[in-house]
């Protein structure tokens, strides 16, 4: 096919460069974004495109997102879309990945959201609560203490993407037991 008779995004090149039986990684763009469900949720509604951090511009989106449903959800409903955003997250972190052609691109931030959302509905309310959190939270999910790391690298497909964040959540909200229990 020559290049101006192209109607579609072209697939990347197939060089063999950089990852398993030749597949080329996809940048993540808005128009990739665009063109699944899946993308759209594994990459946090575009907060996975930023250039920068965009783990914690998920985790920050996350946090926004969270005192906006709480205006208008009861807490029964925000406990309740947990799992069904964990599952989702499972299917469409998966999905991504699988397209984008890496395990666990930095783009994709669901599982950053699930896991920080598990956080902010357990930890006390307050900006001051909530922010230890959001930094410890960061924390672990970078530095990925054992056994994070153990399983970041080794349970495959959209769980392994949303299970290390699952740790992580764990890890903060092990801290703040710890704390109060002080």
């Amino acid at each position: 096919m020559s290049q101006g008779s192209s109607t579609s995004a072209p697939e990347p090149a197939d060089s063999g460069a950089g990852m398993p039986g030749g597949r080329v990684p996809v940048k993540p763009t808005a128009a990739f974004m665009r063109r699944r469900v899946s993308h759209m949720i594994a990459l946090g509604f575009g907060a996975g495109l930023s250039p920068v951090a965009p783990g914690t511009v998920g985790t920050l989106w996350a946090w926004v997102a969270w005192l906006v449903m709480q205006l208008w959800l009861p807490e029964s409903v925000l406990l309740a879309i947990l799992p069904a955003a964990f599952l989702a997250g499972v299917w469409a972190c998966g999905r991504t990945a699988d397209a984008m052609g890496v395990a666990d691109h930095g783009a994709i931030v669901w599982d950053e959201v699930v896991a920080f959302w598990l956080v902010l509905a357990m930890v006390p309310a307050g900006f001051g609560a909530q922010f230890a959190a959001f930094v410890l939270f960061r924390l672990f999910d970078i530095v990925k203490p054992p056994p994070i790391r153990h399983y970041d690298a080794t349970v495959p497909g959209g769980f392994g993407v949303m299970f290390d964040d699952l740790l992580a959540a764990f890890y903060t909200l092990l801290v703040f037991a710890v704390w109060t229990a002080m």
